[in-house]
């Protein structure tokens, strides 16, 4: 396998990190015939970076297999760095299509990672999986409907609606007032999340929660007194927010500053990953966020023979750092790809790509990627759920403590009140 990163003058250009590392590609000798290139867009740094934090211990998992590769060659993963920028990841979704002339584009990382891929993808003809991003702003944001769907463009992932019932199985264990005060950016996360037809206004009033919607804040705002004082005046007893890290720091300690104090706070994007709530410290015991992957997710991957447990102590021994739910996110990711290629009666033919994609039934971290088991077209379903992050001598891990799914996954206990 050898793993491309950005060329010399982009780096120049663009100050990006290239992904490429000797390790990976000394002396690496390929199987007989061209190899099928893959690209991979991925934001490895800035606010999105958490997303591409495993890329590097994952890909060095998968080398056996993408050296065996498919139909007699290689998998070779040119992996680009999106800079957590939807345009960049525009740009290098082109580039990979028209220049690399890659058989399959892959990526992860939100709406405004995914939804430009996607765009790309149906532009130049060329097959994409996409994953960690909801299915309404790939659908419904790109004019589409659930029942057209797309030529080349494939997600699998949750939808809001899959938020929404996660987010609502652990309130509903706690005594609230049903209170519940919105904050969403603007941006393509955002507008979905709160979108008056189907995003959480609609959603939790029809549950019976009073919608104390804050608007639309500008991306990588620092202040947020306004929002705070809204939810303060409205009596709020729940928070529900997607935001990114800096956002959340900003929102969090000004809410502690200005005295207020929700029961609960759920926190989409920004609690993915355990040195955010380190960086907060203890006022981040209690806050809850979506899960779409744990250590004991019961699921194996049928490519590798991985378990979720088993990634989880490799990660840690190898990087020394806690797991975070990115790493089996884009396992699965990696599983997908490698498993519709195989497949493929002639990768190099998109058409061809695009038959094998419609017959998945790969077995990943996160479950069973079935496109032909979902209504919506283009997109099949995984579970999520809910957690909790708990910090105990001075470490902070997550619980499970709800699960709306049909998937065996273990709920380990009950929302408690934010500390």
């Amino acid at each position: 396998m050898r793993i491309t990163g950005l060329n010399r003058r982009t780096f120049i250009q663009a100050t990006a990190l290239a992904v490429a590392a000797p390790a990976l590609t000394k002396g690496r000798a390929f199987a007989a015939g061209k190899p099928i290139r893959v690209g991979f867009v991925t934001p490895q740094t800035g606010p999105l970076a958490f997303f591409g934090e495993p890329d590097r211990f994952l890909l060095e998992r998968f080398k056996s297999v993408l050296e065996q590769g498919a139909n007699g060659r290689p998998i070779e993963i040119l992996v680009k760095d999106s800079q957590s920028n939807s345009s960049r990841a525009s740009e290098l979704a082109s580039q990979l299509a028209l220049k690399d002339e890659v058989s399959l584009l892959i990526t992860a990382g939100g709406p405004d990672t995914v939804v430009p891929v996607a765009d790309q993808a149906e532009l130049n003809g060329i097959p994409m999986i996409g994953t960690a991003c909801p299915w309404q702003p790939l659908v419904f944001g790109r004019n589409s409907t659930p029942d057209k769907g797309f030529d080349w463009s494939y997600l699998f992932a949750f939808g809001l609606e899959d938020v929404i019932a996660a987010y609502m199985g652990l309130w509903g264990t706690l005594d609230t007032n049903k209170k519940v005060g919105l904050l969403f950016p603007n941006d393509a996360d955002g507008n979905a999340w709160g979108d008056p037809k189907f995003g959480f206004p609609p959603a939790l009033a029809q549950g019976g929660y009073t919608v104390v919607d804050t608007g639309r804040y500008t991306p990588m705002s620092e202040d947020f007194t306004a929002q705070i004082t809204k939810m303060k005046s409205e009596g709020v007893d729940i928070v529900a927010a997607t935001m990114i890290p800096p956002e959340f720091f900003a929102f969090w300690s000004q809410a502690k500053q200005q005295g207020f104090q929700p029961k609960i706070a759920t926190i989409g994007k920004a609690l993915l990953l355990p040195t955010t709530l380190e960086a907060i410290g203890p006022t981040a015991d209690g806050l809850s966020t979506e899960v779409a992957w744990h250590p004991s997710y019961p699921s194996r991957s049928a490519t590798t023979g991985d378990t979720s447990s088993i990634v989880t102590k490799e990660w840690q021994g190898a990087t020394g750092r806690q797991w975070t739910q990115a790493i089996g996110i884009k396992h699965a990711l990696l599983d997908v790809a490698v498993d519709v290629l195989k497949r493929a009666s002639d990768p190099a033919d998109p058409g061809s790509v695009v038959e094998a994609i419609k017959a998945t039934k790969a077995d990943t971290l996160l479950g069973r990627v079935d496109w032909s088991a979902s209504d919506i077209k283009n997109v099949a379903k995984v579970p999520i759920v809910g957690g909790q992050w708990r910090q105990a001598d001075r470490k902070f891990d997550i619980a499970i403590c709800a699960n709306p799914t049909g998937a065996a996954i273990p709920v380990a206990d009950k929302l408690r009140p934010v500390a």
